[in-house]
Parts: C-alpha cells; structure tokens; sequence
C-alpha cells in the first residue's frame, strides 16, 4: 500500500469515527392511535421538535397503532426502558399511581378550557403526576384527546338505553363504574380489536374521543354516536424514566419544550378537528346524537362519587373542589 492509500484508509476511518461520535441517538415513541389521528399527528410534530430543539442529538421513531403494544404494555415497556415515549389516558397510568384513577370521574369538567386548567395547574393533579418518576416514568405535558363519548349499533338517548348492552372501554376502574352506573355490562379489550369486535356482535359499541371515534372509524360498525361527554380524556405524555436520567441537562429541558410545544398543537388541532369530525362522520351514514338525556347520565353516576370516596378517601375531595373552582371560573 502506498503513501496516498495509506493516508485515504486513515482519513476513511477517521471520518467513519467522526460520523458515529456524532450520530444521532433514536429514541421509540409508541401509541395504539391510527396513523390518521390526532396522537399520532402531535407524536410526529413532537418528533420533528425534539430533532430540531436538540439539534440533531435526538431523534424519535414513532410507532403508531400498537406497533409497540397495549397502552398498558406501553407504560410497562417505559419502566422496563425499551420504549422510551408513550401518550395515553391518565387511566393507563393508574395501575402505577393509583390516584390517578380519579382523574377519570364523570363530567369533572364541562369544556376544554376548563379540562387544560385542571391538568395543567390544579394542584391536587400536579401531585399526582410529581409521583410517577418513583415509578419509572415521567410526564412532560398533557396533550389532547377530547371528551369521551359512545358508538353504538342502536340509538342510545339516556341510560335506559344502555340497560343489558356490552360496551368496549379500556382497562380503568373509574370508567368500568361509570359505565356499569349507566346501565352498560363492560367488556375490556385493547383497541385495535374494537373494530371487529363491534363488526362481530361481540359488543354493542365502544366510548371513546370523536377523534379516535373518526380515525378508526367506528361509526362504521356503531353508526349511532352519542355526545355523552361522560370523561374528559386527555392524553398525558410520558417518558421512561431511565431514558430521561440518561440525558444532558440541557437535552431534559429541549425535550420538555417539545413536549409542552406539542400540547399547544395537540389542544388546537383536536379542538378545531371536533365539529369537521362529526358532519365528516354524518356524510358518511353516522346518526350523531348531539343532545342526548346528559342529566339523566349524570344522575347515573352519582354513585361512582360514592364508591370512590369509600376507596380514595380525602383525595376525593380535593379534586372535586378544585375542579368545581375551574368550573366556575371558566364557564
């Protein structure tokens, strides 16, 4: 080997070491949404901030409808550091801080300007999620799903309806009591089954966000959509606490600007989606019930207050206080 080749081969190797010290470190962010919906829309826009605020040093893959698992697979695979994102219900959280169930209470909140002061800044809620990085996980922001409401195969006008029907929900305590107050017999299954489980007669209909309702098209097989707004349903981000101990200073806090970037998105991108969503869906053959017997639904669950303060005691209290103050403020 000459003196040019010796020196191409050192060159070689030394760009080749240049080019893997400076490598960007792929981080797997996973959530059971359709590539159509709103979480996977804000998991994407959160991808290209955490590229663009840590200047490269950071990408993220995102996997989109369970690629990565259950939303309780998800939050187990946080833990255990092999996924390092995921975006779900409080409730998918609650099996770690227990707490957190309440967050699932029927009809806390009445709008979605009352729903981003309660998570963003009541304290009771602050200190819910001030748990979780004892448990392996961090949240950064709570991004935005929208009001919980109901697809069935036949009308649904108040819980007189819902007597005898098997409802799809996903594994949380408070939403399986709130559900069976209203009369629904309660099946759990993860969400991509819903569909042809609905389609099958295994189940009468599902709850879920307009948004989730439209991108996995479950007025397809439910084509009687029923605004019940039982359960605002946020999405709140969270991150592997061992990933996060992994980063500089300066990467933890570039990432958290995504995050809370993201949830500025999220809130406006699902909001002005709601409506389009519904007289989309109408075109499409849906039977949307924008009025439904709500007080009767409430009265309904009035009971779920009872059995969660037998549980929760105190905790109860607190957030129903702090809620009633956001309510009254932001009306």
């Amino acid at each position: 080997m000459n003196y040019l080749q010796k020196n191409g081969v050192i060159c070689s190797f030394l760009l080749t070491a240049c080019m893997i010290s400076n490598a960007q470190t792929v981080l797997r962010f996973g959530h059971t949404d359709q590539a159509a919906g709103a979480r996977d829309a804000a998991a994407n826009f959160f991808a290209r901030a955490v590229e663009q605020l840590t200047q490269g040093r950071y990408t993220v893959e995102v996997l989109c409808c369970g690629k990565a698992g259950s939303d309780p697979k998800s939050v187990e695979r946080l833990i255990g550091g092999d996924l390092d994102f995921t975006v779900s219900a409080t409730g998918s959280y609650a099996p770690l801080v227990p707490t957190l169930n309440l967050s699932m209470l029927p009809f806390l909140v009445d709008n979605y300007a009352q729903g981003w002061k309660l998570y963003d800044e009541s304290p009771w809620m602050q200190a819910q999620f001030a748990k979780a990085p004892a448990k392996g996980f961090r949240f950064l922001a709570t991004w935005e799903a929208g009001f919980r409401s109901m697809t069935t195969k036949e009308p649904l006008n108040s819980p007189e309806d819902a007597k005898g029907k098997k409802l799809r929900t996903f594994p949380n305590e408070m939403m399986r009591w709130t559900l069976e107050a209203m009369g629904f017999n309660i099946q759990i299954m993860p969400l991509p089954e819903v569909y042809l489980a609905i389609q099958q007669g295994a189940v009468s209909g599902q709850e879920n966000p307009v948004d989730t309702i439209y991108s996995n098209k479950f007025y397809e097989v439910a084509p009687h959509v029923t605004l019940t707004n039982h359960v605002y349903s946020p999405l709140p981000l969270a991150m592997s606490e061992k990933t996060w101990q992994k980063m500089s200073t300066e990467d933890q806090r570039a990432v958290t600007e995504a995050a809370i970037r993201t949830a500025n998105f999220s809130r406006i991108h699902v909001v002005g989606n709601d409506d389009i969503q519904l007289k989309q869906m109408e075109k499409l053959g849906a039977r949307i019930q924008y009025s439904p017997n709500t007080a009767a639904f409430r009265s309904a669950s009035e009971m779920v207050y009872v059995k969660a303060r037998e549980k929760y005691g105190a905790d109860v209290d607190q957030l129903l206080e702090q809620a009633r103050i956001v309510r009254k403020k932001y009306r």
